[in-house]
């Protein structure tokens, strides 16, 4: 069976509003759910956004994993028919490949209808913190080259400014000279005040799938101003990329309490 590639354009992120309203486009109730039900409940209703001959890019992390699960499940019934996965990380393929998820890379599938993936952070415009799992240059890419991207969180994720939850930034950094590297991060003024911490797996350096370090950067109050923050961290030699996603997400999906809610970020008027 042929499959067929999407025809829809990928994200520009020029074109990407910055606006602080986001329109809230339906809430439905739920009762006492545990975090992993509340996660399943937003993946779920990510799923309604992929329709029968997407190419859909397939996030990483507990979260996404939900909705990585569903589209399988929806194939094997019939109830979606000739999708493309793309995924972002090596745990996705194989998750995807043993649902029998038909997949392919962006140099195969340059244009992606629609991305599904979690956050670790969700400020109210929509602007997000992502990469604590490792995968966000990968992730980045796929959801770049999306052209929507539908971001899945439970409202534990929510905060009042990125790098407000008090965890892990993540910084993608070359392994060449990395305690330099990490020194130079710690001192930007962009994000003074943060603790740059090289992330370890035991007692060696975590390595990411693309044979890179992660430099977590911890801070105690929210980044004053987190395009700036960007533009210095990517400036520096060594620097692959960072967790902040940026006027990236189009769709927000919040599990919680009070309900389901899905947020949509304003689309710039012509």
């Amino acid at each position: 069976m042929m499959l067929r590639a999407s025809t829809t354009a990928p994200r520009v992120a020029a074109a990407r509003p910055s606006q602080r309203n986001v329109r809230v486009m339906a809430a439905a109730s739920t009762t006492q759910l545990s975090q992993d039900e509340l996660k399943k409940l937003a993946a779920w209703k990510a799923v309604d956004y992929v329709k029968s001959g997407m190419v859909v890019g397939l996030g990483t992390g507990s979260t996404a994993a939900f909705a990585v699960d569903r589209i399988g499940q929806l194939l094997k019934e019939g109830k979606l028919t000739n999708i493309v996965g793309v995924p972002t990380s090596i745990r996705t393929y194989e998750q995807a490949l043993s649902l029998g998820i038909p997949l392919a890379t962006l140099d195969e599938q340059p244009k992606l209808d629609v991305a599904i993936d979690g956050a670790d952070e969700v400020d109210p415009n929509l602007d997000v913190v992502k990469g604590r799992g490792g995968a966000l240059l990968r992730e980045k890419m796929v959801e770049m080259a999306s052209a929507k991207f539908v971001c899945i969180v439970d409202d534990s994720k929510l905060v009042d400014g990125l790098g407000g939850s008090k965890l892990a930034m993540p910084v993608e950094i070359v392994q060449f000279c990395h305690k330099y590297t990490l020194q130079r991060l710690q001192n930007l003024p962009e994000v003074k005040g943060c603790e740059a911490k090289l992330r370890m797996n035991g007692d060696k350096p975590y390595v990411t799938d693309n044979s890179n370090y992660i430099v977590d950067l911890y801070f105690q109050t929210p980044i004053v101003d987190s395009h700036a923050a960007s533009k210095a961290i990517l400036a520096l030699e060594g620097v692959v990329d960072h967790g902040l996603f940026l006027d990236m997400v189009d769709v927000c999906i919040i599990a919680g309490a009070n309900g389901v809610e899905v947020k949509e970020r304003p689309k710039p008027k012509h």
